[in-house]
């Protein structure tokens, strides 16, 4: 199999931790691509319509892309402990606390091309402090209300947590989360030390 990576993605992050959570890292080879909303990369276009990553070529030819997708799939191809319930409630609850993170990360990556690549006197600030907002809710959200579950285990719920604050650190070391959230702060000192976040962990 063939991953279409950048090491900085947040998604690509999560997609690589399920690869060595799962056993898998050694089935999938990575080609570096280089994209930004204005700049994409043409044999990413041809295997992905839309252009985005991660995407993943399986061996039969076919492409998978949209990490949920993708992190589902490597979730079926081992005999482990599943990452993502297989039935009942608890499944959607977990795939809604994943959403939940992705939707944290999603503002996070839209306010770097915001602040880094749209010039300085075109920025929208508006926008950027909407997406500010949408992190702050979520992560007090999680917070608040969810904090048992997150730390009960790490699966996907947690993995796409994980990434989240990874890259709040890596784009926005501003945001300064841990002083607004220490249970969340002291989970993802501990959650950082595993193997797969080690591994894993992005260098500007």
């Amino acid at each position: 199999m063939i991953l279409f990576h950048s090491p900085l993605s947040p998604f690509v992050r999560k997609v690589m931790i399920v690869l060595h959570e799962t056993g898998q890292r050694e089935r999938v080879s990575l080609q570096g691509v280089n994209i930004s909303p204005v700049n994409g990369d043409a044999q990413l276009n041809q295997e992905n319509p839309i252009g985005k990553i991660p995407a993943l070529r399986l061996d039969d030819g076919s492409v998978l892309h949209d990490s949920r997708v993708i992190c589902e799939y490597l979730d079926s191809q081992h005999v482990g402990l599943p990452l993502v319930p297989r039935e009942g409630s608890m499944r959607w609850r977990r795939l809604t606390l994943a959403s939940q993170a992705d939707a944290i990360m999603d503002a996070a990556v839209a306010t770097r091309y915001e602040t880094f690549l749209r010039p300085a006197d075109k920025q929208w600030d508006g926008w950027v402090e909407a997406q500010g907002e949408k992190i702050r809710r979520g992560l007090a959200n999680l917070e608040q209300e969810h904090l048992a579950e997150i730390i009960s285990g790490f699966d996907i719920a947690s993995i796409g947590v994980a990434c989240a604050l990874g890259y709040l650190d890596l784009r926005q070391p501003a945001f300064a989360w841990r002083a607004l959230y220490p249970g969340l702060a002291t989970w993802f000192a501990q959650v950082s030390q595993r193997p797969s976040m080690l591994a894993t962990a992005p260098v500007a």
